[in-house]
């Protein structure tokens, strides 16, 4: 499946750090939308779009950048660069889930190198994003009452059991569990199932990405 090109956003109160890391990023190849603030960055990007990576300076006009990466709770992988950075201030952020820290002025390789690691990163998170929302997408076409039937169904329970947990006729389930079957997309139970512990899992891959 082929995905959107990604982005990498800059965010620097300085004009000609801006422009010298947006020319170095297109250099490279990759699209680049540069933010003067965070709260620029915050009206205006858009991180669900594409695959994403964040260039952010920590010392802003606004926010300052670990406030930032606090607001923005994993959306996407973070390249901290800074000329006023020190140790506690590097784990704090690597622990919150930067994917690096660079100080300034930064070195033109070492920054290319750490948004190809961010950016390969993004793209995980983007597929997971995309493969969890597809599979949501068929749970939410269910009706409550289907849910009910569906959650049965995985735990193994027959077409008379079921009917005798919710209260009602055996004809009445099967035709709640072909449209179970049906909206989720499956033919067994066994691929029903498989579906809904990928989405606990892709929901817990998610929340462990950038954390």
């Amino acid at each position: 499946m082929g995905y959107p090109e990604p982005v990498v956003f800059v965010v620097d109160d300085d004009d000609s750090v801006r422009i010298a890391l947006a020319r170095l990023i297109r250099s490279a190849g990759y699209r680049v939308e540069v933010f003067a603030s965070a709260g620029e960055f915050l009206a205006t990007a858009s991180l669900a779009a594409c695959p994403s990576c964040l260039v952010l300076d920590v010392q802003l006009p606004d926010i300052d950048g670990l406030q930032l990466q606090r607001e923005l709770d994993g959306a996407c992988p973070i390249i901290f660069i800074t000329g006023y950075g020190d140790i506690s201030m590097t784990v704090h952020a690597m622990k919150a889930g930067a994917s690096d820290f660079l100080p300034k002025p930064v070195r033109d390789a070492e920054l290319l190198g750490s948004i190809e690691l961010a950016l390969e990163r993004a793209r995980q998170l983007y597929a997971m994003r995309c493969e969890r929302d597809a599979l949501c997408c068929r749970f939410d076409r269910l009706t409550p009452r289907e849910r009910e039937v569906m959650a049965l169904i995985s735990e193994g329970r027959l077409n008379k059991q079921i009917a005798g947990k919710l209260g009602t006729v055996e004809q009445t389930i099967k035709v709640h569990r072909a449209r179970v079957m049906t909206k989720m997309e499956v033919t067994s139970v066994a691929e029903l199932v498989h579906i809904l512990d990928r989405i606990d899992m892709l929901s817990a891959a998610e929340n462990r990405q950038f954390r």
